[in-house]
């Protein structure tokens, strides 16, 4: 437990000594991959919302399917209380939360091939040509998405900046093993906070899917 509470400590963590305390798994490593089968009540197919915001999409979201389970990634705890709070309101017992950069989770914590669905909605776009490099969505993003995804699984994107969603377009259709296909009327009814925002001032969403086909 000393050795948890220094981790936390370190990273602003929120210590949780259940899984009834609280939706947000507690990180007692940031090498070792995560140990699926002990985060859920059941084992069901998983899906992943990379930057889950205010938690308003996830919860309404993972509420509609509870023969599944999702995670919600972000690096703000803020955000990440406020998906624990949403989430044990209503009662989800299919729903987690885990503070820690979206790529990095990716990489080293998710298990290679565990994921059906990957939901990227609105991240930042980093207008200026000179932080592109810090978008999330780049021409590496591709074989990252292939790693965490089960054959046939999907790639979901949602943004508001055309900029950014040209690149979007351009990186998955690079990708040999990815194809582009529809995003499905019922998901695409369920927004996010950030796209609220953008819609009432007329701006509207891009989305984007695309699924593994190797």
């Amino acid at each position: 437990m000393l050795a948890m509470l220094q981790f936390a400590n370190r990273f602003s963590l929120p210590v949780i000594t259940s899984a009834a305390d609280s939706l947000i798994i507690p990180l007692h490593s940031i090498l070792d991959r995560l140990d699926l089968s002990k985060l859920f009540p059941a084992e069901q197919p998983l899906e992943v919302e990379l930057g889950c915001g205010d938690a308003s999409f996830l919860v309404a979201y993972a509420g509609c399917h509870p023969r599944r389970n999702f995670i919600g990634v972000e690096r703000l705890l803020g955000r990440l209380q406020k998906l624990d709070r949403k989430g044990r309101r209503v009662g989800l017992a299919n729903t987690r939360g885990v503070r820690i950069e979206s790529s990095y989770f990716l990489q080293y914590l998710l298990p290679p091939h565990s994921v059906t669905a990957l939901h990227i909605y609105f991240p930042d776009p980093w207008p200026k040509l000179k932080h592109h490099r810090h978008r999330l969505i780049n021409e590496s993003f591709p074989s990252l998405a292939r790693l965490a995804l089960l054959p046939g699984g999907i790639v979901y994107l949602r943004t508001d900046d055309l900029d950014y969603f040209t690149q979007m377009n351009d990186a998955f259709s690079a990708a040999a093993f990815f194809e582009r296909i529809e995003t499905p009327a019922r998901l695409a009814e369920i927004s996010t906070d950030f796209e609220r925002d953008f819609n009432s001032q007329g701006i509207p969403t891009l989305r984007a899917a695309y699924a593994l086909i190797d």
